[in-house]
Formats: C-alpha cells, sequence, structure tokens
C-alpha cells in the first residue's frame, strides 16, 4: 500500500502561495512571490534531499505541474533534482485534455480523489506533492494526506493561497523529526494519527461519592 506525503512551504499564517518567484503564480492578485528565496540555507537543502532520498512518485496538480514542466526537463541531467523528476512517474490532476508532454507523466481527470485512493491501495512508491494548494484541498476534504513535509517560514503573507484551507478537516497529527535552518526555517515532519483527544481545565462540580469521602475524612480526621 502507497502513503501520500505533502511536502510544501509555508508562511507562518500557513499561506503557500507562489514560494519561487514573482511570476508563479499571481491569482488573486498576489504581490509576494518568491517569498522563500532568501531563507535558502545548507541546512534546507539537506531537509529537501531527505524528501527525495526515499523512492517516490509526483502527484500534482495542473498548474504546478506546467511550472515543473516548463523547467526541470530542460536542467542538467547531472542535477539530482532534475534526474529524479525527470525519471518518476507524474500523476497530474486536471479537466483539461490538453496533452502532457513531460516524460512518464499521467492524467488523473474525473474523480480524482477516487483515482488517488486507488494509488494508494496499489504496491509501489510514495506519492509524493509539491505545491498544488488545490489539489491538497482534495486530497485533506477525503483523507488521503498520510505525512506532511512542512518547511514553516518565519513571515507573515496575509491573503493567499492555504496549505490548511477550505479541506483541512480536524485530525491529531504526531511530530516526527523537527529542526531549524540558520535563517530560522522551521523544518518538521508530522503523521497522521487519528481523531483529536479532547479534554477541558474547567473546574469540575465534585460528585456525590467526592463529597461523601471528604465529609468522612472530615469526621475521622
Amino acid at each position: 500500500m502507497r502513503k501520500v506525503a505533502a511536502a510544501a512551504f509555508v508562511s507562518l499564517d500557513g499561506v503557500m502561495q507562489a514560494p519561487g518567484g514573482p511570476e508563479e503564480d499571481p491569482t488573486g492578485g498576489f504581490t509576494q512571490g518568491g517569498w522563500t528565496v532568501n531563507y535558502w540555507d545548507e541546512p534546507m537543502g539537506t531537509f529537501m534531499g531527505g524528501i527525495f532520498s526515499e523512492p517516490f512518485d509526483l502527484l500534482l496538480g495542473r498548474k504546478t505541474y506546467e511550472i515543473f514542466a516548463a523547467h526541470w526537463p530542460f536542467m542538467s541531467a547531472d542535477d539530482p533534482i532534475a534526474g529524479s523528476f525527470n525519471k518518476v512517474t507524474k500523476y497530474v490532476a486536471t479537466s483539461s485534455d490538453m496533452p502532457l508532454t513531460w516524460a512518464n507523466s499521467v492524467a488523473l481527470r474525473g474523480d480524482v480523489a477516487g483515482g488517488i485512493a486507488k494509488l494508494k491501495q496499489e504496491n509501489g512508491p510514495t506519492l509524493l506533492t509539491q505545491g498544488s494548494s488545490g489539489l491538497l484541498q482534495t486530497l485533506l476534504k477525503h483523507d488521503l494526506i498520510d505525512e506532511f513535509h512542512l518547511l514553516t517560514f518565519p513571515l507573515l503573507l496575509g491573503p493567499g493561497k492555504r496549505l490548511f484551507g477550505q479541506g483541512a478537516k480536524p485530525e491529531a497529527l504526531a511530530l516526527i523529526s523537527t529542526s531549524v535552518s540558520t535563517t530560522g526555517v522551521l523544518m518538521s515532519v508530522y503523521q497522521r494519527t487519528g481523531a483529536i483527544q479532547t479534554g477541558s481545565f474547567q473546574m469540575q462540580e465534585p460528585s456525590d461519592a467526592e463529597l461523601a469521602r471528604r465529609e468522612r475524612m472530615k469526621r475521622e480526621g
């Protein structure tokens, strides 16, 4: 059985839109594109290398796919990320009939959630998302994400596409690992653990049995 791992760059207020450049995704008038660029350092590279060190296939939304397809096939074959991305299978959630020209690309049309659920039942490598904020809402809505690899940047972006948007549902997570870059980026891995366990700090009225116990202790003491 395969798992789905969501890897994302997010701001402290949860925005993940256009981390790589001003023209990447200006949807909705977003003007802060490229907000991750000045934070990059060696520990972040190591964290990202760890994500790509295990076998994976890519699971992408159409917009992220188009950005990647315009970049990675034209990088040097010596680039380790380009080598991996060009080789692996790319599953692309799309409503378009336009052909997918990047090698080893497979379209997921129609019932995308159902298609991904079927992929998870197969044997194979992890299905790894990159970007793809719209697709992530579908995955969250249908409880299809098993693991989060998040790089949380020390800045606030305000309005923008969010990782935990309309598709998010109540869910408890376990922090598997965490570290901090030299630029203050928090790098964490979380896994789903099931339903949230609630409680209360409100003072509770003592039960009749407790009141009786206290009265007995007074008499005996």
